[in-house]
């Protein structure tokens, strides 16, 4: 896991202020780096590449004054902003800068991200130039930083990058030695590239929560968007509906229009007191159903029944842009929302341009399809049980059309991981009606041979950690099925062992563990998955017991393999990472 940059570590080594101060003063005294403002381009410093600029990154992970930021902020949530205000200014940035963007703000708990793209898409369909910032990323960092739907290549990341880090460097002596945490310096990053591209607008979705998320120091968005409400980060939101609808109804902003999709009871009711104390204009989105078309149902291109509610707040997050840029005079009038309810937004006909953008729609890793050779995977990175359940509908309705146009018989294989404080046991119970012919246990960890692979690294989390919750995964498995724990005696060693016991009646009893990502798909593709062969992966196989092997039988039997990838956007990011050559841009 250990990323092999000995550039960057050589010049951690000898000092990035150092070496900041000696590109200064090769450039005939020029002034301090902080005070080249939002639309002034930095010297980029000669042997600063991509790879370094990651690696550099990820020290923001687990850099000891980052770790110092998180505990004091939790017990001070306000101060969040504070310090992000701190750190935009000493990147050269202030928060007025920010005006400029034309910004929309989306949060919720699920599906922020699909209606963040399709937004985004109609909105480019129209041809704007857009900015698109999102987490977290799949494949490499770049995607969350995206210009007309693209992630900003190589070079431009590796440009801007040095220039905001170096500012921030500059500065750290005078502010206790502070730089942001990973998630706030790609913030940060993110609104100084959308400034210098010069972006029509930025679609901007919240990390967590809404009211202190480092996204909220925006003060002028142009249309607020609030998606479908669930349990989640309950350790930093609160750990009720109405608390977390609390922390999101704080992206609203006074006379600044926001849409949200319909919710229960006790989140709507929260929704519209914030609304109301903000002096916000407030209104639920119609169903998909009741905008009229010339041209018959509305296409997505986006699976799956949940992203129907996604799609209308799009329309209306869009159609409030274009009715603002068009009629720049126009102020929404604020509403008070003193009636029974959030009134409900008016449907409208969509434009062949919106329609097209809602069709032409791609989100990678939620509710993707990806056929290599005799091998089907369904990704979706569901991570809480209500997404798992919408995960669930979806890949049940596109398994059976696709066994439907299959030539024999089908076997089906799990995938999973869940981080964090999610309830994997809750969302496993879900996939049990599935029924699964295996279930696949791994970390998020891309391979197991140590590889210069910076864009995946995850410093927060020990590989110790990561593979016991992999194993408490398959014991939760194995009880959902009756089979229940391997007895002590019976457990092989952790690297890709024996489930031990026989299987129980029925699909879904057989489970395995391993330990990258790499290896629990080359074992469930057995070979049947070209681009998998393709891709010179044999020298980093794992060795596999034969008892693990034997188990296999049946998937090489059958005509076809259908592999689900579920429960960690991280887990689907990886596998995206061996499946898709073109998820690696250049």
């Amino acid at each position: 896991m250990v990323c092999c940059c000995s550039r960057m570590w050589r010049l951690r080594g000898s000092g990035f202020a150092a070496l900041f101060r000696q590109q200064k003063q090769a450039s005939n005294g020029a002034t301090l780096l902080l005070k080249y403002s939002s639309t002034k381009t930095a010297p980029q410093l000669p042997g600063m590449e991509y790879q370094d600029a990651i690696c550099t990154l990820n020290t923001l992970q687990t850099n000891a004054s980052a770790l110092e930021q998180v505990r004091r902020e939790r017990g001070n949530p306000q101060f969040q902003l504070v310090a992000m205000r701190s750190f935009l200014e000493r990147a050269g940035l202030v928060v007025e800068d920010l005006d400029n963007l034309n910004i929309i703000h989306v949060t919720g708990t699920k599906g922020k991200g699909s209606t963040c793209a399709f937004t985004e898409q109609i909105l480019r369909s129209y041809g704007f130039r857009t900015g698109f910032y999102s987490s977290p990323h799949l494949v490499e960092v770049r995607e969350r930083i995206r210009i007309n739907g693209q992630p900003i290549g190589k070079e431009l990341f590796t440009k801007y990058f040095w220039q905001i880090y170096g500012r921030l460097d500059e500065t750290k002596e005078a502010h206790s030695g502070s730089m942001p945490a990973y998630f706030r310096f790609l913030t940060i990053l993110a609104f100084h590239v959308f400034l210098q591209e010069k972006v029509d607008l930025a679609v901007v979705e919240v990390g967590i929560g809404g009211a202190y998320d480092c996204t909220n120091i925006i003060k002028k968005p142009w249309v607020c968007g609030v998606s479908s409400l669930g349990i989640d980060h309950t350790q930093i939101l609160g750990d009720t509906i109405e608390k977390i609808a609390w922390q999101k109804g704080g992206i609203f902003k006074p006379e600044v229009p926001a849409f949200t999709v319909k919710q229960p009871e006790g989140s709507m009711a929260v929704l519209k007191q914030r609304a109301s104390e903000m002096e916000c204009p407030l209104w639920v989105c119609p169903e998909l159903e009741d905008y009229q078309t010339d041209c018959g149902p509305l296409q997505l291109g986006l699976a799956g029944q949940h992203q129907r509610s996604n799609a209308s707040l799009a329309l209306q997050l869009s159609h409030t842009w274009l009715q603002r840029r068009r009629l720049q005079d126009q102020n929404f009038p604020s509403t008070t929302l003193e009636g029974p309810g959030v009134p409900q937004a008016t449907p409208f006909t969509p434009s062949p341009i919106m329609t097209k953008g809602l069709a032409d729609t791609v989100w990678a890793g939620r509710t993707q399809t990806l056929k290599n050779g005799e091998v089907t995977y369904f990704l979706d990175g569901a991570h809480t049980t209500r997404s798992m359940q919408a995960c669930v509908s979806w890949f049940q309705e596109a398994a059976v059309r696709c066994e439907r146009n299959a030539s024999g018989p089908v076997a089906r294989v799990l995938v999973f991981n869940a981080t964090g404080e999610r309830d994997s046991a809750a969302m496993l119970k879900l996939l049990v009606s599935c029924e699964f012919d295996f279930a696949v246990f791994c970390p998020n960890i891309t391979e197991a041979i140590a590889s210069c692979n910076a864009d995946q690294q995850n410093f927060n989390v020990s590989v110790e950690n990561m593979l016991r919750r992999c194993l408490d995964n398959e014991r939760s498995w194995r009880r959902h099925h009756g089979a229940g724990d391997c007895p002590p005696g019976r457990r092989g060693p952790l690297l890709i062992r024996d489930a031990g016991l026989s299987p129980a009646p029925g699909r879904g009893a057989e489970a395995l563990v391993f330990p990258c990502i790499l290896s629990a798909l080359q074992w469930a593709a057995q070979g049947r998955d070209p681009v998998l062969l393709s891709r010179d992966t044999d020298k980093r196989e794992a060795p596999v017991k034969p008892s693990v092997a034997a188990k296999a039988a049946l998937l090489r039997e059958v005509r076809e393999i259908h592999v689900l990838v579920t429960g960690s956007l991280h887990l689907v990011g990886g596998a995206l990472k061996h499946l898709d050559p073109s998820s690696c841009s250049k």
